[in-house]
Parts: structure tokens; C-alpha cells; sequence
């Protein structure tokens, strides 16, 4: 797998035959365009270029290379991929042959709990993985279960290295962020041998890196328009009357309600325009992400007769993490009146541009709220993998893989404390010579232990307090467990020359479990102001040196007072799960529920899918006319059959389970062409299909038989998406390992699946019948708010790939090389916004995380003794959620453009030097809402990595 000195013949000399040997990035970029040109369907690879040596710190930042492939970050690091405009739910990835899921906790802005399908790449560390393999195309043998692309990541193996006998390789290097001001380690082994006549062999690695980043920035939750919950508090004397302003709150400041004036009601009218709009919770905010990821495999191969190759490889893999969170927010607008919201809240003074953004508002009344969240995170990936290569003839082979990927993601500790100043005058957001930054005044010192921040608590006595927002303490505990167990069995008979026919089949069972607690509800998440004696100082901290990294705008807050979770939490006794004081699902009340509570019931929930696959393929080889012609042709049948549990909000949560089974016949084709000996054509097809989100599948929800009949929940006898692909590539392998591609591909999406508004009878919902009253018969007709099958569109594109090493130039350019894709997707899905009969709206879009263009180049300098490469990746602006919330039309991320540097230098044949810098443009996360507006939604930074370190072979 790993090709270290490949030898290539050199320009011909009078009077001599020269070879080079090439090694380092050279020969692992000609490995990979070997390993491209050699298979039958449209693949990509990435090769390590030595033992335990990736070409990037992070898995999906090598995949990035990949022609079609873009990646998405959280905290400054790759987490997951989209293939050619299909986000990570449509995308399989196995580890070793065995389809595995790893999943992990990320910001609110970046997912969140992942509790789909894609797959979280940053849970492994690169070290561990000698190839990447993006499958485009489809054949029969692949199982099913992507409409985007298979991604095969291969571990290192002993007989992969590439001399036989004891290999040994130690690496260590210290990563320096330049935002944290932190120098992290990061360690990798490998040991290696084969023995018993080189018929055995065992291999283990290990890699281990700490990572501790400051996120800053600044973010707005969403953006609301017009009036909301009882719009705002207008002037005196305007046309609202006081009663529609909040009332006075005992223990609570009071609004200060603006005079009649002119200026006031004009302030009052434009903030109020339904064509307007404003921030629902802009702040400034800080995220210490502090990781520690450890990797580990060992591998053990025999061979104990010519044709036979047994492999037992184990991959382990833990990431563990904190993550405290603290912002400094105005918490007023877009909140009902219970909570503190707009009516309390005037304008005096508002400006908003043509599109409808705020450009400029001063606001009285506002609440000012000092956040800090902290989370204990740890994902475990465990995955044990059998496989069993035995040729029982002279023309018959036997193929066998067993394993279990196993993924346990939790996070025990999700814990919310705040200070809080309430009704607070003068607050000020000026968004004029910056929408990605703006200034932000209190009028009051957001840093002073004496000031306005403070533990505003629930009264003495008082069960709760409307019209106003206490401050709080919520725990959410949660987690995701995510199990394949993978059984494949083939069998491969060469027919002659020309012909081996293949045939096999494949079990698996995946099983989805995912959970989370809360207190008791909404109101139950406040507390009691500070106990008697207490003083602020002894349960906050100051935060200061804030905005290192960003450009902030003069006058900018740049620390506040922040609250201490462990010291506020040991005050309150909030981890004893009990009733400390006040009456139950008071403030006091510290039981945590999960089923019975309805902000936590829908993340309790599980799927369990049988899947059952057989398929029969044909290989061929031959002529065609003269023409060189070799491919597969075959089909896959597939039978899947699920189970999916929830919790409905009856009986005080009571449990529904209900059922699916669809079939699928999956033909397939590839085709490859040589009409010269180094101009290739090939061309597939396929039927394809990837199954439901998780998500979707919930049967859990809430239903009314009584009034209005109303459901609002999953739907899980959802079939799953399915579409046409048709892929071309023309490809062409000219003198001295270099190459120039283009692909073009067209997915015609036959099936989607969104969420809709509709009107069903009630046995056409997949929910028990026992759920409905004696006198129902399941013909009663709901409406119902779910998730339905819908028609999709058409996805096509075009991929331009190139690679030069420039061994044409004279000897100060030869070791020069670069390697450059380029990428274009055009796609367009009708999104439904109800089916109701009396409204079946539509918004014409583009996919979701479909970027239109995407490109990555590296240029590259290698001698075989010093290398260097400088890599950029560009994706353009991608839509994340269509319709988006509060009358807004999407929501999405902007274009980024990511530029990495690596060096290296080989003292010896043992020792080598590198350094390597990572984000060298300190790219935000830049996301948005409304195509019209881009109004910000988050825009953070994590700051530029540096890495020294030193790699010696033994």
C-alpha cells in the first residue's frame, strides 16, 4: 500500500540507461494515480507518503485533495465531507471493509450532537491511515447505501510495509495556535515485523495529539422580522397601549417606556415593519475547545499456504474534549413576553438598509445576559475486523470480512450558568462599517464585579416569574451510541482470459441509540437569587484579551464578567438530581427527566435496521474493435427492514414503536476504455440508493384527538432517497507521471425526503392504532406536521483534475510539481413548505450543502532530501437549511479559502525534519441567513496552527 521508492526511467543519456528513484510526495502521488488508473469504476485516492505519514493533520482536510470533495469545519478542523454537492448523510465511509459511523458533539453552529449518518472524520488521527479511496461510481460488490460516493479508509498492515522484516518509526511534533498562545504535543509509532518466513506478521500504532483552541467571534442565533409575540413596547402615547407593554417585575428593574416623539415613533414603525429585520440574540462570545485524541491499531496477517491471506486488524480511537462557552448577549428581541422579550423592549433609535437589516439601533429595555456553558465530551470507536482472502483453485477464490464499528459518543456534562441585567437603557449595535462585526455599547461597565451583571433569581417563595427572564443553571446530559455489525462473504471464478464472474452477500445490523435529560421544563431551569452572605465575586471571573484574531471595531468590549460553572453549580447543589428547595419543577427542583420532559423527549430514541444484500457481478477484460476494454456489470438486491422507537407526549411520554420494509434491485455498470495507451475513457451508470436520516425515522411526537387533529412528529415508513447516476471521465496519463481528467457525472434524484405539512388518515402515518380512542377506526383525518417523500431534481456537474511534476524544466525547476482540481455542481430540489390542501407552496433551491464550485491546488517542491508544498482550498457559499425560520428564506455558509504550508527536510535515511502551517489565512466560519440580506449568523475565527517536529526511523 505504501510506495516508498518506485523507480521510473529518466531521460535517455548517449551511452547510458539512468534510473531515479523517486521518493517522499512524488511516489505517493504516483502511487495514487497507479492505484486511480488501474481500477475499473471512477475512484480517487490519497496515499500516505511513508509509514504513519498523511499528507495532513486531519483526515477530511486530505480528502479535500479529492476532485468533488469539500469539507466542513468545527473549531478550525475538518469534521465531515460533501461529495459532489451530497452532504455526509449520503455518504458512506468503511474502515478496513467494514462500514463503520463515527460520531462526535460539535458547537450549536456547526451541528451540534451529530445524530445522523455522516461521519465525523476528526474523531481519528491521520497517522493511523495509509490510503483514502473515494468510490464515485457504483458496482454491484459495494454495498448500497450512498448516493454520493464510498470512501475506504485503510489502516497499516504488516505485509503493507514496504520492506519485510522490523520496521519502527517514532514522530513527535508541537503545535503552537496563534490565538491561544499554546504549544500543544502531538506523538505517533509504528511497529512493525514479519517473520516465520515472512508467512506472519503483526503491526501497532499509535498516535496521540492535544489541541487547545480559542474560538472568538461574533453571532446572532437568527434574525426575526416585524412584530413578534406582541411586538415591541411603543412609545408613550403611540398606538400600543401600556397594557401590551410587560408589567413591572418585584426584585426585577423596570423598563424605562421612551416619551411620544416623532423620532421615537418613527424608530417604533421600522422596527416593526414585517420587512425588517432584527437580530434575535447578537453577541460576542469566546469557546476554549480543549481535545485530546488517541489513536491506536494493531494488525496481525498469516499466510499459511500459496493464495491464502488471513487479516486481524482492531482500530481503537478516543476522542475526549471540554468546551466552555461564554458570550456576553442581549437576550430581549424575538422572545414572547414571558420571557423577557420585545415587550418590553423600545425603540428609540433604528436604521435598517434596503434589504430590510439593521443597520443601527439604540433600545431601552433590553436585557443583557453573561452566558457560560461548559461540555464534557468523549467519543470511543472501537472496531475488530476478520477478513479471509483463500484461493480454492486454480480458478476459484474466497472472499470473507466479519467486524463491528462501534461509535459511543457522550457527554455527561452539559451545563448553562448566567448573570443577568436586566431591562437595561441605552443598549447600542452598530452594524454601518461592519456586518460581520459590529460595535457594541452597554451602558453600563460589562466587566465591574459591582455593576449591573448579576444573579437575578426567582423571588423567595415565587414558583416562577412571568414577564421577565430570570437568571438560570440548565444540564443537559446526552449522547449517541452508533453500532454496525458487518458480515460479507463473495465468491470469484475466472472464466478464462477474459471473465470472472463474482457473487456474494452481505449482512448487516446497525443499531442507533441516542439520549438526553433536562430539568424539568423551561421555568424549571431558573433558580433563586444568591444566598444570603454570598457574594457575586466568590461565583464569576473576569474574561479579558478578548479579540485577539479578530479585527474588531474601536470601541469594542474586550472582557466581561463571566459566571464560574463550578462554583455556581457546588452553590446550588445542581448535580445532586434532587429537590434542594421550592415546590417540584420549581427553581429549586434539580430532577433531571428525560422521557417526561417534553423540551427532552424527541433526542430519546432509537433505530434498528436489518439489512440483507445479495449481488452478482461480472468482470471483464478484453478487446472491443481493437480497443482495450475491461469494466464490471452487475446488480445488487437489497432488503432492509427497520425499527424505530420513540416517545409520544401522552401519559407523560409514552413509548411507540413502529416499522418499515422496502426492497431495492441496485443495477450498475463501469466501463474503461484504453483508445491509446495513455488516453482513457470510462463510462457508469447505476441505480442508488442512501437510506432515511435517523432524524426523519422518530415515530416518537405529539398527538391531539381532540379539537384540531394533530400530529407533529417523524415518519418512519419514509422510503429512502433514491436516484440515476451516469458518470463520464476522460482521462489521460501522459510521460512522466503526469495527468489531466475530466469528469462529468448526473444524478437524477428520484425520491427526497423533506419536511412538510399534510393532511393524512391516520392509518397511512405508521403509528399504532392503540394510540387513538375506542370510538377512532385510523380513517380520522390529521393534519400533520412530519416528514414525507418527495420528487427531487437533478444534480449534474463537471470535475477538472491535473497533475504535473515538472520534469520537463532544466535542474533548478525539475523537482518543481503541482497537482490542481476543480469543481462545478448545478442543482436545483422544489423544497415543500406545506402540502396542505389549501396551501402547497414551494421555494426553488439549491441542495442543501451543495457548494456550486469548489477547487484545491498544491504546488510542490520535492528532491527527495527537502520538500515543500503549499495547498489552497476554495468552496463557495452553501446552503445548510431551506426554508429557514421566522420568515426568512434559507440559511447557509459562505465561501471559504483555506491555505496550508508543510516542509520537510531528511537530515539522513532515518532522521527528518518538519514544520507545517495550518489556516494560514485565519479563515472564519462566516454563516448567514437570507440570500437577499447575508445577515450574520455566525462569524468566528480559531486562529492560525504552527507545527515543528522531528520523525525518526529505527
Amino acid at each position: 500500500m505504501l510506495a516508498i521508492g518506485l523507480p521510473v526511467q529518466a531521460q535517455d543519456t548517449p551511452g547510458a540507461a539512468q534510473t531515479v528513484v523517486v521518493t517522499g510526495l512524488r511516489a505517493s502521488l504516483e502511487s495514487a494515480l497507479n492505484a486511480k488508473r488501474s481500477e475499473n469504476g471512477i475512484v480517487d485516492v490519497v496515499k500516505a507518503e511513508d509509514i504513519g505519514k498523511f499528507p495532513d493533520t486531519n483526515l477530511a482536510e486530505s480528502l479535500q485533495r479529492v476532485p468533488g470533495v469539500a469539507i466542513d469545519r468545527d473549531a478550525g478542523e475538518g469534521r465531515s465531507i460533501t461529495v459532489r454537492g451530497l452532504g455526509a448523510d449520503f455518504t458512506r465511509v468503511r474502515i478496513n471493509g467494514i462500514e463503520g459511523l463515527a460520531t462526535t458533539g460539535g458547537t450549536d453552529s456547526s451541528g451540534g450532537n451529530n445524530r445522523g449518518r455522516g461521519f465525523d472524520f476528526n474523531v481519528f488521527a491521520s497517522e493511523l491511515f495509509s490510503s483514502l479511496t473515494v468510490r464515485k461510481s457504483s458496482s454491484a460488490e459495494i454495498e448500497e447505501g450512498s448516493l454520493g460516493a464510498t470512501v475506504d479508509l485503510q489502516t497499516m498492515r504488516p505485509f503493507d510495509t514496504p520492506k519485510r522484516g522490523f520496521n519502527a518509526t517514532a514522530m513527535a511534533k508541537a503545535r503552537y495556535n496563534d490565538i491561544s498562545k499554546k504549544t500543544d504535543p502531538r506523538a505517533a509509532f509504528l511497529l512493525s515485523n514479519t517473520f516465520n518466513d515472512n508467512t506472519m506478521g503483526f503491526l501497532v500504532s499509535g498516535a496521540f495529539s492535544k489541541r487547545n483552541v480559542l474560538e472568538e467571534g461574533f453571532s446572532t442565533v437568527r434574525w426575526d422580522n416585524g412584530p413578534s409575540s406582541g411586538g415591541w413596547c411603543a412609545p408613550l402615547g403611540g398606538s400600543v397601549t401600556s397594557a401590551n407593554c410587560a408589567a413591572p417585575v418585584a426584585g426585577f428593574p423596570t423598563a424605562t417606556r421612551l416619551p411620544a416623539s416623532a423620532a421615537a415613533s418613527a424608530a417604533y414603525t421600522a422596527a416593526s415593519s414585517a420587512a425588517n429585520f432584527t437580530p434575535r440574540l447578537p453577541r460576542y462570545g469566546r469557546l476554549t475547545h480543549d481535545q485530546d485524541r488517541v489513536g491506536l491499531t494493531a494488525s496481525f496477517e498469516w499466510k499459511p499456504t500459496r493464495g491464502t491471506r488471513i487479516s486481524l486488524d482492531m482500530l481503537y480511537a478516543d476522542l475526549s474534549a471540554t468546551r466552555e462557552e461564554s458570550y456576553l448577549e442581549a437576550i430581549s428581541f424575538s422572545r414572547s413576553a414571558s420571557q423577557g422579550g420585545k415587550p418590553q423592549t423600545s425603540v428609540a433609535q433604528a436604521q435598517y438598509d434596503a434589504q430590510g437589516r439593521l443597520l443601527y439601533g439604540v433600545f431601552n429595555g433590553v436585557d443583557i445576559r453573561s452566558e457560560t456553558r461548559f461540555d464534557d465530551l468523549s467519543t470511543r470507536f472501537t472496531q475488530p475486523t476478520l477478513t479471509v482472502a483463500h484461493r480454492l483453485g486454480d480458478t476459484l477464490d474466497l472472499n470473507l470480512r466479519l467486524g463491528r464499528a462501534r461509535s459511543n459518543f457522550k457527554n455527561p456534562n452539559q451545563t448553562t450558568v448566567t448573570l443577568d441585567a436586566p431591562n437595561v437603557n441605552g443598549y447600542t449595535i452598530d452594524f454601518r462599517n461592519s456586518d460581520r462585526l459590529p460595535v457594541i455599547a452597554y451602558p453600563f461597565d460589562p466587566a465591574a464585579t459591582n455593576g449591573a451583571l448579576g444573579i437575578y433569581g426567582v423571588p423567595a417563595g415565587a414558583a416562577s416569574v412571568t414577564s421577565a427572564t430570570p437568571s438560570e443553571i440548565r444540564i443537559r446530559p446526552q449522547g449517541s451510541i452508533n453500532q454496525n455489525d458487518v458480515a460479507h462473504i463473495d465468491l470469484a471464478w475466472r472464466a478464462g482470459d477474459t471473465w470472472t464472474l463474482k457473487g456474494g452477500a452481505d449482512l448487516k445490523t446497525y443499531k442507533f441509540q441516542t439520549y438526553e435529560a433536562r430539568r424539568p421544563n423551561a421555568s424549571g431551569e431558573a433558580i433563586y437569587s444568591l444566598p444570603a452572605g454570598t457574594s457575586l465575586a466568590s461565583v464569576t471571573r473576569l474574561l479579558s484579551g478578548f479579540g485577539n484574531g479578530l479585527d474588531l471595531p474601536a470601541g469594542s468590549v474586550t472582557g466581561w464578567l463571566v459566571p464560574d460553572v463550578q462554583a455556581i453549580t457546588r452553590l446550588y447543589d445542581a448535580y445532586c438530581n434532587c429537590l434542594t428547595s421550592g415546590p417540584a419543577g420549581g427553581p429549586g427542583d434539580f430532577t433531571l427527566t428525560s422521557t417526561t420532559n417534553g423540551n427532552a423527549r424527541g433526542n430519546n430514541r432509537n433505530v434498528k435496521e436489518d439489512d440483507k444484500g445479495v449481488f452478482l457481478q461480472a468482470d471483464f477484460d478484453s478487446e472491443l474493435a481493437g480497443t482495450p476494454l475491461r469494466g464490471n456489470l452487475g446488480g445488487r438486491y437489497v432488503k432492509t427492514r427497520l425499527t424505530a422507537q420513540g416517545y409520544l407526549a401522552t401519559g407523560g411520554g409514552t413509548s411507540v414503536t413502529a416499522t418499515n420494509a422496502y426492497n431495492d434491485f441496485l443495477p450498475s455498470f463501469n466501463l474503461a476504455a484504453s483508445l491509446t495507451p495513455d488516453f482513457l475513457v470510462r463510462l457508469a451508470g447505476a441505480k442508488v440508493m442512501s437510506r432515511p436520516p435517523l432524524g426523519n425515522l422518530n415515530p416518537g411526537g405529539t398527538v391531539a384527538t381532540s379539537g384540531t387533529l394533530t400530529i407533529n412528529s417523524g415518519n418512519p415508513t419514509l422510503a429512502p432517497f433514491r436516484a440515476k447516476t451516469l458518470d463520464a471521465s476522460f482521462e489521460y496519463y501522459f510521460k512522466n507521471k503526469a495527468f489531466l481528467g475530466l469528469g462529468l457525472f448526473q444524478k437524477n434524484i428520484d425520491s427526497y425526503i423533506q419536511g412538510i405539512r399534510q393532511t393524512l388518515p391516520f392509518n397511512q402515518t405508521g403509528l399504532p392504532l392503540s394510540l387513538l380512542p375506542s370510538s377512532f377506526n385510523g380513517s380520522e383525518v390529521f393534519d400533520v406536521t412530519s416528514f414525507a417523500n418527495t420528487p427531487g431534481g437533478k444534480l449534474r456537474g463537471f470535475e477538472l483534475n491535473y497533475q504535473q511534476p515538472f520534469t520537463f524544466l532544466p535542474a533548478w525547476g525539475r523537482n518543481f510539481g503541482l497537482v490542481a482540481n476543480y469543481t462545478r455542481v448545478k442543482s436545483k430540489i422544489a423544497y415543500l413548505i406545506s402540502a396542505t390542501a389549501a396551501n402547497s407552496a414551494t421555494v426553488q433551491d439549491d441542495l442543501v450543502n451543495l457548494s456550486p464550485t469548489s477547487w484545491n491546488t498544491t504546488f510542490y517542491y520535492d528532491d527527495g532530501k527537502f520538500s515543500a508544498r503549499l495547498t489552497g482550498a476554495s468552496r463557495s457559499g452553501y446552503l445548510q437549511v431551506v426554508p429557514a425560520q421566522n420568515n426568512n428564506d434559507v440559511q447557509g455558509k459562505n465561501a471559504t479559502f483555506n491555505v496550508d504550508l508543510s516542509v520537510s527536510y531528511k537530515w539522513d535515511d532515518k532522521l527528518e525534519f518538519t514544520f507545517e502551517g495550518v489556516n494560514l489565512t485565519n479563515e472564519a466560519n462566516d454563516q448567514f441567513v437570507s440570500r437577499a440580506r447575508n445577515s450574520v449568523l455566525v462569524n468566528h475565527v480559531t486562529g492560525r496552527e504552527y507545527l515543528l517536529g522531528a520523525r525518526y526511523k529505527f
